[in-house]
């Protein structure tokens, strides 16, 4: 293991993939003229105000554009969000929060862009589903086929990791802090219930997503907003210790062991990937079902996912826990951190916690599942699919009982080389992002017809665009 910690804190999250995550988003940012941001209101319009509109028909192998980002957000929001935020100050201390914010605003474009490729380059499988993500885009787009297989791998392992693994972990260590219940039982509970949603595929995964998503959203950052509220004289100086300790480092406080300003961007970047997932490519394999008619509209909800899941969910997880002065105590792991910080104002705190942690990361679970599970069809086709989905299943009883270090590590090891390949093609692939970007917002109100070819605006030909399966 602690191979893989000097791996993680040399190579895999060092100053190179720092610079190539964030340089990627930079990059993408001034390519596309930072449209995100000088559009915010159209990308807003194209999201939030679309939530409640009811679509009129929903073309088959598709699911709405809501419910693709609400299984994308089962992805991200989860556990990443509430014990995340807290091992990420607890060893890189509250500058760490500052590196978060700086990866989730070029990670806003990151994943715009690859959600906008997602759905450029999608198209049915045996079963009239579609399908769509880095390796089509790597492959269609890029022409390295090799490149999309070995992401498709990478992909298998960070959903069994981060996507399995530490969600099976974080919920063991919660039950059996609030209510005592063993980590073995726990695993074979939440192995038993993701079983029952998986065997129904996306349509159910979606079903599932889109209602607790947005439950357990509300409950959650309704108890932490009205905590803030409480301690609100409190806010100015949580954030001026944010920023002054994002660029300074952070020194020796309580049981805190004091963090230097590289290890704070390191915990910062890693821990705000682990959280929102732009640059890593797995998003996109959910967003590319959605019943939509142009590819940067639905990637605007890729960069709507980020900003709700990064900007404002980790922010104030990130302040509630800062306030509570919980970070400063090494002795106790995120969860207990969390639950702490939560019943300090909120009597019975604790159970929130742990009752967010449960659905939150079983939605993170399912999720994660899918997009292993289009991975694996990619390598090795739907017959793979059954023995797949039993190791998975597996591997969160696993989970359950193993030691919370090593499970992070691993993780991050994962997410970091699964989000190598991707980063090639964001780069590789910029000019058709540009060029989609660009026909999408010279007119974002018309809908354009849901056959309609964009080809040319992908610069191949329009052979390469049609369905495998057809051929």
């Amino acid at each position: 293991m602690e191979i893989v910690k000097w791996l993680n804190d040399t190579i895999i999250w060092g100053i190179p993939m720092l610079v190539l995550m964030l340089g990627t988003g930079l990059y993408l940012t001034f390519k596309t003229r930072a449209v995100i941001f000088t559009r915010f209101g159209t990308v807003m319009a194209n999201t939030l105000k679309t939530v409640f509109r009811k679509p009129k028909e929903i073309a088959a192998g598709t699911i709405t554009p809501f419910q693709a980002v609400c299984t994308a957000l089962a992805g991200t929001v989860g556990t990443g969000n509430i014990v995340g935020v807290a091992v990420a100050i607890s060893v890189g201390g509250p500058g760490a929060i500052f590196w978060m914010w700086t990866s989730a605003i070029l990670g806003m474009v990151t994943k715009y862009a690859e959600t906008t490729l997602a759905l450029a380059y999608r198209e049915k499988n045996a079963k009239g589903e579609y399908v769509g993500g880095p390796m089509y885009y790597i492959s269609k787009g890029l022409g390295w086929p090799k490149l999309a297989y070995l992401f498709c791998l990478l992909t298998a392992f960070s959903s069994i990791g981060g996507g399995n693994i530490v969600q099976a972990n974080t919920v063991a260590g919660s039950l059996k802090d609030a209510i005592s219940i063993p980590a073995l039982a726990s695993g074979l509970l939440l192995a038993f219930f993701v079983a029952l949603v998986v065997v129904g595929g996306i349509k159910r995964i979606a079903s599932v997503a889109e209602k607790l998503i947005p439950f357990m959203s509300l409950i959650y950052t309704g108890a932490a907003i009205f905590i803030l509220i409480v301690q609100r004289n409190q806010i100015p100086s949580a954030l001026a210790t944010i920023f002054t300790d994002a660029f300074t480092g952070t020194a020796a406080v309580g049981g805190f062991t004091g963090a230097s300003l590289m290890y704070a961007a390191r915990i910062g970047v890693a821990r705000g990937v682990f959280t929102n997932e732009a640059g890593l490519g797995s998003a996109p394999i959910a967003h590319s079902t959605a019943n939509t008619d142009h590819p940067a509209r639905q990637g605007c909800w890729g960069a709507f996912e980020v900003f709700f899941d990064t900007i404002i969910m980790c922010t104030i997880t990130a302040l509630v826990i800062i306030i509570s002065g919980t970070w400063k105590d090494a002795s106790i792991d995120g969860t207990e951190m969390s639950n702490r910080a939560f019943s300090a104002v909120i009597p019975g705190g604790e159970y929130i916690i742990s009752i967010g942690i449960v659905l939150f990361a079983f939605a993170t679970i399912i999720a994660w599942y899918y997009y292993s599970e289009k991975a694996i069809e990619y390598i090795a086709g739907q017959k793979a699919i059954l023995v797949y989905r039993i190791f998975f299943v597996a591997s969160i009883v696993y989970g359950a009982v193993a030691t919370l270090d090593v499970v992070w590590e691993i993780s991050d090891l994962f997410n970091g080389l699964m989000a190598i390949p991707n980063l090639i093609a964001l780069i590789g692939l910029v000019g058709p992002i540009v060029a989609l970007t660009n026909d999408f917002f010279a007119d974002p109100e018309t809908i354009r017809p849901k056959d309609q070819s964009y080809a040319s605006l992908l610069q191949i030909k329009p052979d390469n665009l049609s369905d495998k399966n057809e051929k």
